[in-house]
């Protein structure tokens, strides 16, 4: 009896695939999303236990987010208690409030950028240091200066 040796075919693409993933920019990719997922958590802290009490206060109060419209079931004062009676809403305040937290963190992110490439671009415009000349260079320079001496 004669045995039949069985290969598992890799498709062409799977090469290429591994190619792409161990590529820098994809695996710079991957560690940016993760630092952005925990810096999203800093800012969406930022925005609502810092900056939002503030423009609660200069807004006199108001909560946007019991602003909605009930399309259909019974009318509630606020959208929870509509909510929880079964209420089909329309929530323009939880978007108002969306939207507004977007351009806060937008804001914040604008600014942080610009302080960043600001002392980004110092770093590069300070001039490094020329290096210390080699000891072959220090020996040249003397013996010019000798045979420069001599020849006056």
């Amino acid at each position: 009896m004669s045995e039949t040796k069985h290969t598992l075919h890799t498709p062409g693409w799977v090469g290429d695939f591994q190619k792409f993933i161990m590529r820098g920019n994809v695996l710079d990719l991957a560690v940016g999303v993760v630092i952005g997922a925990a810096f999203s958590a800093i800012v969406n802290s930022a925005v609502k236990d810092i900056l939002t009490p503030f423009i609660g206060l200069l807004t006199g109060g108001v909560d946007f987010s019991n602003l909605f419209i009930t399309l259909k079931g019974p009318v509630k004062d606020t959208l929870a208690e509509a909510q929880k009676a079964g209420a089909v809403t329309v929530n323009i305040g939880v978007f108002l409030n969306a939207v507004i937290q977007f351009l806060i963190v937008a804001f914040f992110i604008f600014w942080l950028t610009r302080i960043l490439s600001k002392l980004h671009r110092k770093e590069e415009a300070t001039p490094a240091a020329p290096p210390a000349p080699t000891k072959e260079e220090v020996l040249l320079t003397e013996i010019r200066d000798l045979l420069a001496k001599k020849s006056v």
